[in-house]
């Protein structure tokens, strides 16, 4: 079966590319992503339209790449009630996401004090593999987390009732269930809240270089030349858990209720089912607990501001924070219907259109801001969201660069002296626990975020506001 660009940067899985499949697929990509895009990634796109209730057609962003089950980047909606939720159409990462701040501190101002601050950020914000926070939480505390997410953060004194506003969900999902977490979870979860974590994880201090829509930046709350913040993670070996503890329920599930499908990571469970609402309950704990983690160290950093900039913490804007590892009930267009679906983005991002009541009542007039942040030591990237998204992809758009190296040949490859050398050439100061992570995340394991971008921009599911060069980052 041949794979076709149907239109520009717009390519066909065809109906027959895996056995079983109820939709084709859809690539959005141009020629040179294209061409070098995993074969395997394409067969997992291909298998993902083989779930019972999918709609239109099974989804791949241009960072594409191969994932559990679902590729990375890839996007499906299903039948809220005919349909299936599968773990793997979330990932491990439970609401691994992005979230931004806005400052009106320029970037030359900044610079001769960027070491301190980094320094300051890196004691503030505890980071790596197995890292624990400066928070001691029982049980009952966290159980609390699990269920209030961001507005638990907010109500205990880490951040601004404003902050909750602009996060998606107002950062938490009601439908959280801690009963339906195992004690593993909470084991895991205790020690971690306002943790960065490892791996791609990061804290990246830059500046806004471009600015491509002027009057989507100004709403934003972001002027050239300013520095801004990405904090970039999720919710850390609680989610992890979540997930683990899922999979083995589920994966019993689809031979139980007799779903074949091509692949054991595609497990899932029929919407309505004790295993589905389970495991969509359990989800959305993680998912809060993300959303609680990334506000913790939102105030750290601003903490760290004030202490070597003089500058008040609500000088610190949250720009925006959105998730790009969930499942979530939305209402779409179908077929000229209205349907109710469960979105699972894998590596995607909610990109949701101007006048959306979803989005902050300040940004209605212009759409949702959309983050996408490059490797370490290329462009972060600022987009909004568009009705085409809402047509094309569930509302929906690419999440980040996307690897093209795996972690081990990464280490084989690159040397973290040579990385952390090449970094400080390009005037970027790294922050890290040892410099073999840095080897891991080197920019050249990833591919291109302009590239990444510039399709999505072409293509219309999201449009360029601004472009972000990094000065500093603080990897896990």
């Amino acid at each position: 079966m041949e794979i076709k660009e149907i239109e520009d940067d717009v390519w066909e899985i065809p109906l027959g590319y895996v056995e079983g499949m109820k939709v084709p697929g859809r690539i959005y990509a141009s020629q040179k992503l294209f061409n070098n895009l995993e074969k395997d990634a394409i067969k997992q796109a291909a298998n993902v339209a083989t779930l019972p209730g999918i709609q239109r057609y099974s989804i791949a962003m241009p960072e594409a790449h191969v994932g559990y089950g679902f590729p990375i980047g890839g996007v499906a909606g299903i039948d809220a009630e005919e349909g299936v939720i599968s773990p793997g159409g979330v990932g491990f990462d439970i609401n691994c996401g992005v979230r931004l701040l806005s400052t009106h501190i320029s970037a030359d101002e900044i610079r001769p004090k960027l070491g301190a601050l980094l320094d300051e950020i890196y004691r503030e914000v505890p980071s790596g593999v197995g890292s624990k926070g400066k928070l001691r939480l029982n049980e009952k505390n966290l159980k609390e987390v699990f269920q209030g997410g961001a507005r638990w953060a907010v109500e205990n004194g880490y951040g601004f009732k404003e902050d909750l506003d602009h996060c998606e969900e107002n950062g938490f999902m009601k439908d959280a269930d801690p009963s339906k977490v195992s004690k593993k979870s909470y084991k895991r979860g205790m020690p971690q809240l306002g943790t960065l974590g490892s791996g791609n994880h990061f804290l990246e201090i830059g500046y806004v270089e471009e600015v491509f829509d002027q009057r989507s930046a100004e709403i934003f709350g972001l002027e050239k030349g300013e520095v801004s913040v990405l904090i970039h993670t999720g919710s850390r070996g609680a989610g992890h858990q979540i997930c683990t503890d899922s999979l083995q329920i589920l994966e019993g599930s689809s031979k139980k209720y007799g779903i074949n499908v091509p692949d054991r990571q595609l497990a899932c469970a029929p919407v309505g089912t004790e295993e589905a609402e389970n495991y969509y309950g359990a989800m959305c704990t993680a998912a809060n607990y993300a959303w609680a983690n990334r506000q913790i160290i939102t105030h750290w950093i601003r903490v760290a501001f004030k202490k070597i900039l003089k500058v008040e913490e609500e000088d610190l804007k949250l720009v925006y924070d959105v998730a790009h590892n969930i499942a979530k009930v939305e209402e779409h267009e179908v077929e000229g219907k209205r349907k109710k679906l469960y979105v699972h983005r894998k590596g995607a991002t909610r990109a949701f259109p101007p006048g959306s009541k979803y989005i902050p009542m300040e940004y209605r007039g212009v759409g949702q801001p959309v983050f996408i942040p490059g490797s370490m030591g290329t462009y972060s990237y600022v987009l909004k969201g568009t009705e085409i998204a809402m047509k094309e992809t569930f509302g929906t758009t690419c999440h980040g660069a996307g690897r093209v190296m795996a972690r081990g040949r990464a280490k084989r490859t690159y040397t973290g002296r040579a990385v952390r050398e090449e970094l400080k050439k390009m005037g970027i100061t790294v922050r890290v626990a040892k410099d073999s992570l840095l080897a891991e995340e080197a920019p050249q394991v990833y591919k291109s975020s302009d590239d990444i971008v510039e399709v999505v921009d072409r293509v219309g599911i999201s449009k360029k506001v601004a472009r972000l060069k990094p000065l500093g980052v603080v990897k896990g």
